[in-house]
């Protein structure tokens, strides 16, 4: 998984194809609960560029997109919005894979 480095390359992945961004921290029990799984969501879904958003670095764009919890998935197509997994509660492999299906 990609880690974002600046908005300006927020920007160029959210616009160039579909892009699976992952907002997690360094401190979150859930985002280590999820980190042994991801390479084979990945791997499942090779369609999507996975990017991971460190919470804490990204804090404006958290919150101009809404991110009330993590880890949490928002998902873009070329630009386009195709859906957000965002939420408090710890997300398991399965309910990963049953967000991505369903884009």
């Amino acid at each position: 998984m990609d880690k974002l480095k600046d908005l300006d390359q927020f920007k160029e992945w959210r616009d160039s194809g579909r892009t699976v961004f992952v907002f997690m921290t360094s401190w979150c029990p859930d985002c280590h609960f999820i980190r042994p799984f991801m390479p084979e969501v990945e791997n499942k879904f090779a369609d999507f560029h996975f990017v991971e958003i460190d919470r804490d670095d990204f804090g404006t764009l958290g919150e101009a997109l809404q991110i009330s919890g993590i880890p949490s998935f928002v998902a873009y197509d070329k630009g386009e919005l195709l859906g957000r997994f965002v939420s408090r509660n710890r997300k398991t492999q399965k309910e990963i894979e049953a967000f991505l299906e369903q884009l």
